[in-house]
């Protein structure tokens, strides 16, 4: 199983802010957190708003709790509330069910973290998470 290492992370954040230059997106805040859900790097760009840590940390942290990026996440917010609702309760409010949160996989399919993205529409956010996952060669699960 890979370990995420800080060069790891901080080579994530980088390749995610590439993609959101390319792409042309607004100020983007990136949390890379490890298989059991501790922050290992967090970057902010200029201009993001105050609650985009807890946003971007909330998104990796609901791709971990439930093993598959937060998009799926998302359609359960829509079709089935009170799971999400209750699930987030015992997470403490900590889950944040929108597109962005990206499960990371190594080629064995153990989970070696999870980045949340946020700042732009959510899909931006998940397309910038991709990118970053991509460069360091790990398999991202949106959900």
């Amino acid at each position: 199983m890979r370990k995420l290492t800080l060069s790891m992370a901080e080579q994530i954040i980088s390749a995610s802010y590439a993609k959101a230059r390319e792409l042309g997106l607004k100020p983007l805040t990136v949390a890379v957190l490890d298989a059991g859900g501790h922050l290992t790097a967090l970057s902010r760009q200029d201009g993001s708003s105050i609650m985009r840590p807890q946003i971007a940390q909330g998104k990796a942290f609901g791709a971990l709790a439930v093993g598959t990026g937060t998009r799926w996440l998302n359609a359960n917010a829509e079709s089935r509330p009170h799971f999400v609702q209750a699930l987030n309760g015992v997470a403490g409010g900590g889950i944040v069910p929108v597109p962005g949160g990206v499960l990371m996989k190594d080629e064995d399919g153990d989970v070696v973290g999870a980045v949340g993205i946020t700042g732009d529409t959510s899909d931006n956010d998940e397309a910038a998470a991709l990118a970053g996952i991509a460069a360091v060669g790990l398999i991202a699960d949106c959900g």
